[in-house]
């Protein structure tokens, strides 16, 4: 904490704040095996991050692939649905992106 000195001139005193960060923040206590937590301790230092700052990545890494893991189930249903297999998809790709360049000219 940093003490600001405020003076009240009119009435010729003085007068201590403390500059206090406000936080955004909550406490989470988790528990990791010990191997694991070593893990997680020895990456945070390679990286010179916190162990906070670690998990924070790890959960916005963990977001992501559930995020990707979801929409790629929502492809593969709709292309169940509509009989088309992997191997399709380029060539169909490549003939919608052909049909678009067609209507452009």
């Amino acid at each position: 904490m940093i003490p600001l000195r405020i003076y009240d001139h009119a009435k010729s005193c003085k007068i201590l704040l403390y500059n206090i960060p406000m936080r955004n923040t909550k406490t989470l206590s988790v528990t990791l095996p010990p191997d694991m937590l070593k893990r997680a301790q020895h990456i945070a230092k390679k990286e010179s991050r916190t162990m906070s700052e670690l998990i924070r990545e790890a959960l916005r890494h963990y977001e992501r692939r559930s995020w990707w893991d979801d929409i790629n189930a929502y492809g593969r249903s709709k292309a169940d649905r509509q009989g088309i297999r992997e191997q399709d998809v380029d060539h169909l790709v490549h003939e919608l992106r052909a049909t678009k360049r067609a209507t452009k000219k």
